[in-house]
């Protein structure tokens, strides 16, 4: 197969090129190890919420107070 990383072809088990299932696999594996460590934490860090402040109301109409 062709190897992007030198631009040459060759054998890629014997270069060293993962086969592309092994590389999904991998993926897949990090994956759930990752969403394990997310469900199973007790406490997170996040930032606190900011209040923000209330939103002005519309100007005075002038005369249009019906």
């Amino acid at each position: 197969g062709f190897n992007a990383s030198n631009e040459s072809y060759g054998d890629l088990l014997k270069e060293g090129v993962m086969d592309p299932a092994k590389v999904v696999r991998t993926a897949l594996e990090h994956a759930a190890s990752v969403s394990g460590l997310l469900i199973t934490t007790e406490a997170g860090v996040a930032d606190k919420p900011e209040k923000s402040e209330a939103s002005p109301s519309a100007p005075d109409m002038g005369d249009m107070d019906y």
